[in-house]
Formats: C-alpha cells, structure tokens, sequence
C-alpha cells in the first residue's frame, strides 16, 4: 500500500502492517494532525484533510458538524488550523483533545451520514450547530452563508428551529428571522445584524443609480437618506465594480448625491463606534 495515496492515515495501523517504522513515522516524510493520525508531509492541510482525520481520532458515533461540516460541503467558514466542530451522543465519554470542540448532545438517525472514517452531520444538523449557543451576528452570518450557497431552504431551517428546544434555540429562532441570503460576505451579514439590532433598517446589496442608470452596488444602503455602507474588505476579489477599489465608481456615487461609510475591520469588531459612525452619517442626511 502506498501512504501518498491516502489522505489521512492511524499510525498505529501503518506499523501493524509492516509499512512503516517508529522512526520512519517519527521522521521528515509524515505530519501529525491529531494523534496517532497522520498525513504525508507535503500534502497540502486544508480543514477538509483535518476534519477527514478527526474521523480517525474519534469513536464511530462522533459526527463533524457546525461550520467545519459546512466547509466540507463547500462553504468555506473555517481556516484550515481552526478546530474541528463535533458533536457526539450523551453516552459517549470523550477527553478534551487539541484541535477538536466536542460538544455531547442528543443525536437523531437521520441527522447525520457515513463520510470518510466516521460521520458527518446532514445539512441540517449542520445548519442547527452553526445556531446554537453563537452571538447573533455570528450566526446569522453563516447561516446567510449556507442559504446563498444553497445548502438549505431556509424554511426548512426555521420549521426545524420551530419544533425543537435545545439549549440555545430562542437565539437560534432569532437568527433565522435576521437571515438573508442577498448578504455577499460573512462581514457584509455581520454588519447588517449590528445595524438591525441598533433599530435601523438597511436594504441589502442596493443599486445605486444615476438618472436611472445603474452606477454601482452597495453592500447595506439607506435610500431614503442616500447613505450606502460598505465593508472595507479583501472578501470581493474579481468584482471590479466594489467601491473600495474603485476610485472612478466611487466618485460617480458622491456626484449622484450619496455619501458612502466604509467599515474597515477593526470598526466591525467596535460595535459602539460603528453604531455612532454610520448613525452619524444618516444625521447628516436627514
């Protein structure tokens, strides 16, 4: 058996079968990942390669769940050094272990499915964990993240949210009443929520135009005031038409009559300061 042909491997396994040594595995040509689980050191860790080994490193009946599940279904909420998000039955006792979260809870049959060495939460499941016990705008923002991506119907979420009553649920409900896939960024829904949540009403991803032709799009904007707000990110690689970028755009914005907030990521991160600033831009407006 050749080693460089599988992803993820138990070391223990590897010596049982003849195919490496202590030393060998101890050496240069294989990287640790959880332990006794490894990989070959020049293949690339992403999370998916890490969440493939967690299944190695845990009991059958632990499933990978929440934001780690999500991004191995294509929605990428996770860097690949985060920890890997599990969830397991009450019934199985289960040690802290670095680059995991554990959390036991009640699992149903249908709520999760063979993948790789163990298991992975359906996408529901998925969706329930992202939910559960997170700050609201956290939350929202996967959630808005795996409705755009098409991983769920939000009115499957907010049925399934509806019957249940988990630790966290109420906050779970309340994120699903906050989702809308329109948001084009984790950083876009998070500062949409913070404004909602101070009782302002921007509309998602605007259109602003100029004697009806269309001159650039805005992340959050307030039409009545003409105020747009934008996140000052690098989350729009292609899109030429971002404000931030483009200076042309942006000048076209300020002679149609509107004046643009940029939100930089520190700003986010200070709630009361990117309250006041944008409330103060809109007070300028009015």
């Amino acid at each position: 058996m050749d080693l460089s042909s599988i992803p993820v491997f138990r070391g223990s396994d590897a010596i049982a079968e003849g195919l490496l040594t202590v030393g060998q595995l101890r050496g240069p040509w294989f990287r640790p990942l959880f332990r006794n689980v490894y990989t070959t050191a020049d293949r690339d860790v992403t999370h998916e390669l890490r969440c493939r080994a967690a299944t190695l490193a845990l009991p059958r009946g632990a499933v990978v769940t929440g934001r780690s599940a999500a991004t191995v279904r294509g929605v990428r909420l996770c860097w690949p050094d985060d920890d890997v998000q599990v969830v397991a039955p009450l019934e199985m006792r289960l040690a802290r272990r670095t680059g995991l979260r554990i959390r036991r809870t009640e699992l149903a049959p249908g709520e999760s499915r063979d993948w790789a060495h163990g298991r992975l939460a359906s996408p529901l499941r998925t969706v329930l964990d992202l939910l559960l016990a997170r700050p609201l705008h956290d939350a929202v923002a996967d959630l808005d993240a795996v409705l755009r991506a098409d991983l769920v119907e939000l009115s499957d979420v907010a049925t399934m949210v509806d019957a249940r009553s988990d630790n966290g649920i109420r906050g779970a409900r309340r994120a699903v009443q906050l989702a809308d896939p329109r948001a084009e960024s984790l950083p876009e829904s998070k500062l949409r929520v913070l404004l909602v949540l101070d009782g302002l009403q921007p509309v998602p991803q605007y259109w602003i135009c100029d004697r009806g032709v269309k001159i650039a799009r805005t992340d959050l904007a307030f039409p009545a005031q003409k105020v747009s707000v934008e996140y000052d990110g690098d989350w729009r690689d292609g899109e030429m038409w971002a404000l931030n970028r483009d200076r042309d755009r942006l000048n076209r914005v300020h002679d149609a009559g509107w004046t643009v907030v940029f939100v930089t990521a520190p700003l986010l991160r200070d709630k009361e300061q990117l309250i006041a600033t944008v409330r103060s831009a809109l007070a300028r407006r009015s």
